[in-house]
């Protein structure tokens, strides 16, 4: 009952096991997935054929309901994950109300896409590996998940030649923006801003990579003062080889 699982095969496991609407299961022997209930099959097969016929990964509303949640709360954007949790909060049409959600966001519904993707490969994959320990076989690898500039290939990035640099998204917003100043041979970053709903993509790195590269095609040194409430960012700084001088402390009269 060994067979080999391929790209188109396991598209087509998924694209059965979402559907509930019918009984599927896997033939072996043609490689494709078989509809028990409406088949073009000349003679009605022996669905007791166990070196012929096996049942593919279960996929039930629930597991859609889970991947949703999982894939809401790994979202950084602290709006999109209010938003995509109100919708799973609710009584009925939960499916429906998460997909209205992502259809605001381009973006995101793109990463929704490939993690769903991503996760559901990985469980038919995770069943094949199932069979193959049986058949005294070595697992084969799940897909790794990289969603490194997924999402940013979304974006149209515009430089207007004097240290500013706008991202607009897919719809054509506004959706983030660095500026700078330039003295003698110092490039000073004096603003960085990325929209609430667009945090969380990689929008703000890819922003200073972006104008880190027009001062080195300059020659020029770079500065930036983060905020104390975003010290999260230096992280990303460190990688660029920005390196922490300084801390300025602030006495406000009352």
């Amino acid at each position: 009952m060994r067979f080999d699982l391929d790209n188109i095969l396991i598209d087509e496991i998924i694209f059965y096991m979402e559907n509930q609407e019918g009984e599927f299961i896997l033939d072996i022997k043609n490689s494709h997935v078989f509809d028990v209930l409406n088949h073009e099959y000349d003679e009605e097969p022996d669905l007791n054929d166990n070196d012929r016929f096996i049942s593919i990964p279960k996929w039930e509303p629930k597991d859609g309901y889970r991947l949703m949640e999982k894939f809401a709360a790994s979202l950084k954007n602290p709006v999109l994950r209010h938003e995509l949790g109100e919708a799973l909060n609710r009584s009925k049409g939960v499916f429906r109300a998460f997909r209205n959600v992502l259809e605001q966001h381009p973006e995101t519904d793109k990463l929704w896409q490939r993690y769903k993707d991503q996760k559901m490969k990985n469980k038919v994959i995770g069943w094949y590996n199932a069979l193959r320990e049986e058949w005294g076989l070595e697992p084969v690898g799940v897909e790794p998940e990289d969603n490194s500039n997924l999402v940013l290939e979304d974006f149209l990035f515009k430089d207007d030649g004097n240290f500013l640099i706008t991202a607009y998204s897919a719809n054509g917003e506004n959706a983030g923006s660095i500026s700078a100043e330039q003295t003698d041979s110092v490039l000073h970053i004096v603003n960085l801003e990325v929209k609430p709903e667009y945090r969380g993509l990689g929008l703000g790195k890819e922003l200073i990579a972006k104008i880190l590269k027009n001062a080195d095609e300059k020659k020029l040194d770079v500065t930036i003062d983060i905020p104390a409430q975003i010290d999260f960012f230096t992280r990303s700084l460190l990688l660029e080889n920005f390196k922490l001088i300084s801390k300025r402390f602030i006495r406000k009269i009352n």
